[in-house]
């Protein structure tokens, strides 16, 4: 396969991955990618969906989440403080662009047409996932530029990580009081505060804590059902 090794002129192929550039083996002959590095990309398709998924529910909470069916009284969860790259990765330009343009190009060099659907990127993500997975090992050995598909695979892989992994820690901002009642009746009414990095609060004062979705939908009722009570008690005492 690589009978003219012996030329003063001869050059060894070499993967086209940038970072790698490694010699490849005689078994890999043929091949645009070294084995290490359809591994790695095949490694990072598996995490991004997971790691998508998570990035997928920071961005709702920071819209603040609301019931199916449209119901809005006491529906809607406090938001958290948004983080422009957890938006940036999740919307229109992020994970699910990014993948939609390296399927697009494999399809166009397979001579497929290109995937009539889109939907929503919560809906798309895990179609291009399982396309670039499925189709990976055509792509080490007969696409020219799954180089540079490779080296985005692993951008997007470690943007998507340092952002999970909230690595650029937001600071904390506040969402209401603490709507929770002591044994006599009367609220605590503790400044409640929240990040990005988890939809979970806990009051500092009185330790009661708001964990899931659901009781976050909880927490905003309650906040509101205090306010309501304060307002209707200041009238009366007018």
């Amino acid at each position: 396969m690589h009978d003219n090794s012996d030329q003063d002129d001869y050059q060894w192929p070499m993967c086209v991955t940038p970072r790698c550039n490694r010699q490849l083996w005689v078994a890999e002959a043929g091949r645009y990618a070294c084995r290490p590095c359809e591994d790695r990309a095949a490694k990072h398709l598996t995490e991004l969906g997971p790691l998508f998924r998570r990035l997928t529910e920071t961005g709702t909470l920071m819209r603040g989440a609301r019931r199916p069916g449209g119901a809005t009284s006491g529906s809607r969860t406090p938001p958290i403080p948004p983080r422009l790259e957890v938006l940036a990765l999740t919307a229109n330009g992020g994970v699910a662009t990014r993948l939609r343009d390296i399927e697009d190009s494999w399809r166009k060099a397979l001579g497929w047409t290109v995937a009539p659907w889109r939907g929503s990127s919560t809906q798309a993500v895990p179609e291009h996932l399982r396309f670039l997975a499925n189709n990976l090992p055509w792509a080490v050995s007969s696409y020219e530029s799954i180089g540079q598909d490779i080296d985005e695979l692993r951008k997007l892989h470690a943007e998507c990580t340092a952002v999970a992994a909230n690595e650029r820690r937001p600071g904390r901002v506040s969402i209401g009081r603490c709507p929770a009642r002591y044994d006599d009746g009367t609220h605590c009414r503790a400044d409640l505060t929240a990040t990005a990095s988890s939809h979970r609060v806990r009051c500092g004062q009185c330790g009661a804590r708001w964990e899931t979705l659901g009781e976050w939908r909880e927490l905003r009722a309650a906040q509101e059902a205090v306010t309501a009570e304060q307002a209707q008690e200041t009238g009366v005492a007018a």
